[in-house]
């Protein structure tokens, strides 16, 4: 009797962690797939243009699809070759059992989505061709991070400076190749920034710089937020249809390309639901975090970024809230304080005793409220 109970226990445990990881994907899935369609459905009063039947489900269908036929094929080679994930020693103590998952998962969704895009909005389409390169780069930088980690064999590859720089230099070249090059947009845009009842606001030079902080502070938010199987991915799927729905009335190629690259996220999706089977790793969240900011910077849309974003804000913010304080409080008393158990912040909620699904559910029922307001901004500052 105890050994039947034993069985059916460690038959039952596996099931119920992939129930958890296909209902929140099923839904994830359900929740996009709606507002796309609804979106594609009443596309035309909002762009006031005549626009192909199923323009922003068609390419997200598409890469997902792709993504989640390439990882079958990935995954397994990515096993072979043994590029597993790097574990940090001061993590919670449960995610040592993640240590023998692969990573670099970023190498096969995020070309999909780029490819995808490129297909669909022609290769004459000049904006997403530069997000499409932005997002390269920074998924050159992420897999140099993520290369220099296994070499090391350890969880320290590129410096955060050295990191951050070549995060800014992206940014500026980006900022420079709009400056110089003639993009479609109903009003000519060119360091203008549309902001609700505020109207057209001109910040000149000032866009440089708000260009490379979106790219640096995007890159390195999702990179925070990839700490728990899903979260990184779902949240960034509702970011880009976020961004998506905001461009639309501005540049219509671009919300196929958040499109393309959300489908990418939810193929991906399917290999890293709990429990994950593959890591993206530095190559696919800095690359997701600089394809977001670029569509930002290419039409303007920085207010509705950040909103879509907004949990890769509250990531990026623990851990910078995290360091402050413990260093304010140790000149003050000597010993330095924490502000929360771990940053960045979904750690800290890990070690409250909520359950790694828990958390990811509640991201993303957070990102899909704040993804549906960024639509919304976008629409009406434009």
């Amino acid at each position: 009797m105890d050994a039947a109970i034993v069985i059916v226990m460690l038959i039952s445990v596996p099931l119920m962690r992939i129930r958890n990881g296909v209902l929140l994907n099923t839904g994830l899935i359900i929740f996009l797939v709606v507002v796309l369609l609804y979106v594609d459905w009443c596309a035309w009063r909002i762009v006031r243009l005549p626009l192909s039947p199923f323009h922003l489900t068609c390419p997200f269908f598409i890469s997902a699809a792709l993504a989640a036929c390439a990882g079958y094929v990935c995954v397994p080679f990515l096993y072979v070759l043994k590029i597993r994930q790097i574990i940090r020693i001061e993590g919670p103590v449960r995610h040592s059992l993640k240590k023998r998952t692969p990573t670099m998962g970023g190498l096969f969704f995020v070309p999909v989505g780029v490819i995808v895009a490129k297909f669909i909005a022609g290769f004459s389409s000049v904006e997403v061709s530069g997000v499409a390169l932005a997002t390269l780069a920074f998924a050159a930088i992420g897999l140099l991070d993520d290369t220099l980690s296994l070499i090391k064999n350890h969880n320290t590859g590129l410096s955060a400076w050295t990191k951050i720089i070549m995060e800014v230099a992206v940014g500026i070249w980006f900022s420079y190749w709009l400056h110089t090059t003639k993009i479609s947009s109903p009003y000519g845009m060119k360091m203008l920034v549309p902001l609700p009842a505020l109207g057209l606001v001109c910040l000149g030079k000032c866009y440089l710089a708000l260009a490379s902080f979106c790219f640096v502070s995007m890159g390195n938010g999702v990179n925070l937020t990839d700490g728990l199987d899903g979260l990184a991915g779902g949240t960034a799927a509702l970011a880009f249809i976020g961004m998506s729905i905001a461009v639309l009335p501005v540049c219509s190629d671009l919300a196929i390309f958040g499109a393309s690259m959300a489908g990418a996220c939810v193929g991906f999706l399917l290999h890293n639901r709990y429990k994950a089977s593959v890591f993206m790793g530095d190559t696919g969240s800095l690359a997701l975090g600089g394809g977001l900011a670029a569509m930002a910077c290419c039409t303007g849309m920085f207010f509705p970024l950040f909103v879509s974003s907004g949990i890769f804000v509250v990531e990026a913010l623990s851990v910078i809230l995290q360091v402050l304080y413990f260093k304010t409080t140790k000149r003050m008393h000597g010993a330095g304080r924490r502000l929360f158990r771990m940053a960045p912040f979904h750690h800290h909620l890990e070690l409250c005793g909520l359950k790694e699904p828990v958390i990811v559910g509640g991201a993303y029922v957070i990102s899909s409220t704040l993804a549906l307001c960024a639509g919304y901004l976008g629409l009406i500052s434009a």
